[in-house]
């Protein structure tokens, strides 16, 4: 199939979901595929590039607790309706439809299959509460619906009821395969690792005042800390004010260089306050057979298992969230069997192996459209064929069943 994926935030800079769309892109292209990647423009790309189709420009507005992007062109209407009649795409994949104004405009005017997948997971959202009632007719237009998690699930289907197929995020095992630890780190002093934007969901501040309290019990140990924004300066001022002298601040990092940083750590530190839908630093730190300790949120409960892969601790609980360090700083034997149950769960993740689930989800509402005489005029691929049933075993009843979506 000819496959279009529509992302909201501008193509490749850094983020959840941009790092998705790549890996879907590259995914999909292996399981022969003809793909490509719908984005804006932020600055000197050109419009397009190779397999990437820029449309509009995309502005950084503040969102949920973070930074997000609005794309906005006062020639949309006519961009988007010539890509699409030129691109001709058998199916289209929204990550976020309802971001604008990209998305919109492409769904509005799509004739092919539209898949949405939902990443965001939030306690209410303004936007979706006063916004749903417009954003109906755009919704309508969904053939099929993913969230990433049981999380993002609940959250969308708040304000958006149907039916959704829950696929997690991936993390590309090969990545992880051997790299090559910081050496400067590993001297023996036990090292701690935060990787995340600065900023108050994602909990720096708690964990650096954890820090603090690890320290004063006498454990030795190391905070590595990659990322930046907003608060930095106030992590600095902490730093400084307690003689954190253990606090290693490393900016932003490669992509090769923060797979470097979670095998030299020993530990991986997640202390978000909430609003994460699924937690994508998880699944790598488990990738590099960390030990993982995380805040208790709904939206990392189905990424690892309490007491298996990981310590869950109440966000914002800072007693807690140093008790856990210490716990695991103090029991070497506990972080290497728990990170080797991480390594161990980090396979089912694997963007070969999701991929794969998307690409039957493709298939299922293709197949669930034509059979009904709905399959949108911009649909030129043959339809997939039903994957063949298991033989059916002794004693197991091997009832017919509906085709599970």
């Amino acid at each position: 199939m000819k496959i279009g994926l529509v992302t909201p935030y501008i193509y490749p800079r850094p983020g959840g979901v941009n790092a998705h769309v790549q890996e879907l892109y590259e995914n999909l292209v292996l399981r022969g595929h003809d793909v490509r990647i719908i984005s804006s423009t932020h600055g000197p790309q050109r419009s397009s590039e190779g397999d990437i189709i820029r449309l509009g420009y995309g502005m950084s507005v503040p969102t949920n607790g973070s930074v997000g992007t609005l794309t906005v062109s006062h020639r949309y209407p006519s961009l988007v309706k010539r890509m699409l009649e030129r691109e001709r795409f058998d199916l289209i994949h929204f990550h976020e439809p309802f971001v604008p104004f990209l998305s919109l405009e492409v769904l509005r005017h799509s004739k092919s299959v539209n898949i949405a997948t939902f990443h965001a997971y939030s306690g209410w959202s303004p936007s979706y509460e006063f916004g749903k009632r417009a954003m109906a007719h755009y919704a309508a237009r969904l053939h099929g619906r993913i969230a990433v998690s049981a999380a993002a699930r609940h959250f969308i289907s708040r304000y958006f009821p149907a039916e959704y197929k829950v696929i997690p995020n991936g993390v590309d095992l090969n990545d992880y395969r051997n790299p090559s630890p910081f050496a400067r780190w590993r001297d023996g002093v036990p090292n701690l690792l935060f990787i995340g934007r600065f900023e108050n969901r994602k909990g720096l501040l708690y964990l650096l005042r954890a820090f603090h309290e690890v320290r004063r019990a006498g454990e030795p140990a190391r905070l590595l800390v990659v990322g930046g924004g907003p608060q930095e300066q106030e992590a600095r001022d902490y730093i400084r004010k307690h003689d954190l002298r253990d606090v290693e601040l490393l900016g932003r990092v490669s992509d090769a260089d923060k797979v470097r940083a979670l095998v030299t750590s020993d530990i991986y530190v997640s202390p978000a306050t909430g609003q994460e839908s699924f937690g994508i630093v998880l699944l790598e730190a488990m990738a590099a057979g960390r030990a993982v300790v995380c805040s208790d949120i709904h939206g990392y409960k189905g990424v690892v298992r309490r007491n298996e892969q990981a310590l869950l601790v109440p966000p914002k609980d800072v007693d807690a969230l140093a008790g856990a360090l210490l716990t695991l700083l103090r029991d070497p034997e506990r972080r290497a069997r728990m990170g080797e149950s991480g390594r161990r769960r980090a396979i089912q993740f694997g963007w070969e192996n999701i991929t794969a689930k998307v690409d039957d989800y493709y298939a299922f509402v293709i197949r669930r459209l034509a059979q009904s005489g709905e399959l949108p005029r911009g649909f030129s691929a043959p339809v997939p064929p039903m994957p063949p049933r298991p033989p059916a075993q002794p004693g197991l009843w091997n009832g017919a069943g509906d085709e599970a979506g």
